[in-house]
């Protein structure tokens, strides 16, 4: 991700992230599973994972938030890894993600699902969401449009893929596909600059090196662009699009 996360920040202002992904936990079947929450950030939904009756633990590669998970929730177990290369202790049921895995480069994407597969029981579940094709298009678009007309190119940060995309990448890294959607879901963002604090959280990459009084300008730019399309009976929204799937690691045949 190579992006430094404010933790408090994020768990005060950007809380939909994870009570989004609540829903998801419902897709485990089966009690009591030993459950990976693989980007688990502050631990929100590792928490509700095991409130749920999960024997859950949580990997995240950001020290800033796993502090804040390890302080927030001491009774969880949290580990310090990189979803792309991490190695299980044992084997899990279940490797959950939600709102992890577009952050992950494409050209890291197979990497990364071969890992999750080794880290499943033959039979293991992988149940996960992430921005899908056409994930905040229109926010993307403006950010474009501001750089080209500053003579500079802007590089969507993010792997946004659709269905049949990464349902071939699940299944060339040896799992099942049991279910695929792709949906929109418009998404209220919180104050009253809550697009531009959303700017200023999540894009980071594209403005690495980039004087400060020009990158304040850009974000600017986009917010009053975006006004029309994006706020509404003064609420600020983010038009998320977001992919939800499970898949499944076949047992061996007999």
């Amino acid at each position: 991700m190579n992006i430094s996360w404010n933790a408090q920040d994020y768990t005060q202002n950007f809380s939909f992230v994870h009570e989004y992904g609540s829903d998801l936990i419902s897709m485990i079947q089966g009690e009591h599973r030993s459950v990976l929450d693989l980007g688990c950030g502050n631990g929100a939904l590792t928490h509700r994972l095991a409130q749920a009756g999960h024997r859950a633990e949580g990997l995240d590669a950001s020290p800033e938030l796993l502090e804040l998970a390890k302080t927030t929730w001491p009774g969880l177990v949290f580990h310090l890894g990189n979803a792309v290369d991490f190695q299980a202790a044992a084997p899990f049921d279940v490797v959950f993600s939600n709102a992890v895995l577009h952050w992950i480069d494409e050209t890291q994407q197979d990497g990364m699902l071969r890992c999750v597969n080794r880290a499943l029981k033959p039979g293991g579940q992988f149940v996960f969401e992430l921005g899908g094709y056409g994930n905040n298009a229109l926010i993307h678009r403006a950010l474009s449009a501001a750089f080209v007309r500053r003579g500079l190119a802007y590089r969507i940060p993010f792997y946004f893929p659709t269905v049949g995309q990464y349902s071939a990448r699940l299944e060339r890294a040896g799992f099942l596909v049991t279910y695929a959607l792709l949906f929109d879901r418009p998404t209220p963002l919180r104050g009253p600059d809550g697009l531009y604090d959303w700017l200023r959280m999540f894009i980071q990459r594209p403005f690495q090196g980039m004087d400060p009084a020009e990158e304040e300008s850009i974000l600017r730019e986009t917010v009053q662009e975006l006004e029309s399309a994006l706020y509404r009976e003064g609420v600020w929204y983010s038009d998320y699009v977001r992919l939800r799937c499970k898949a499944v690691k076949p047992t061996a045949l007999a």
